[in-house]
């Protein structure tokens, strides 16, 4: 039987990840494919970069994890197609979090309502959600 754990923990879990990476959170929406892992230096260009609100994710419930706040940038860094994500602790160099940007719908980590950039353009992410195992 695979480990399993009740929904206090699972919900206990998600509410850590926004603990740990800290009030206001950056992200950065870059290009290309992302690193190997947190601990691997930057890859891609960055196309956008938003400082996320204060409280930027939801409590947890039902061992799910959503967005909280409007996570968006009025005017984007560079032009090129978004790729994947990184979220930074809010001294914007340490990553604790990355994965994979698609359009709403687009099946991604997270979604943006469009991966098309041209500098200057605003962006909104429209969806970003974590969701802990072992239920």
């Amino acid at each position: 039987m695979a480990l399993q754990y009740s929904t206090a923990v699972r919900n206990a879990k998600l509410d850590a990840v926004e603990t740990a990476i800290g009030a206001s959170a950056v992200l950065k929406i870059r290009t290309g494919a992302p690193p190997a892992n947190c601990a691997t230096a930057d890859s891609g260009t960055v196309l956008a970069t938003c400082s996320l609100p204060a409280d930027w994710m939801a409590a947890a419930s039902g061992g799910t994890k959503a967005k909280s706040g409007t996570w968006e940038d009025t005017s984007a860094d560079a032009a090129g197609t978004a790729a994947h994500f990184r979220l930074y602790a809010s001294d914007g160099t340490t990553c604790h979090a990355q994965g994979t940007v698609t359009v709403t719908g687009g099946g991604g980590d997270m979604t943006v309502d469009n991966t098309s950039f041209a500098a200057g353009q605003a962006f909104t992410v429209t969806g970003f959600t974590l969701t802990a195992g072992n239920a």
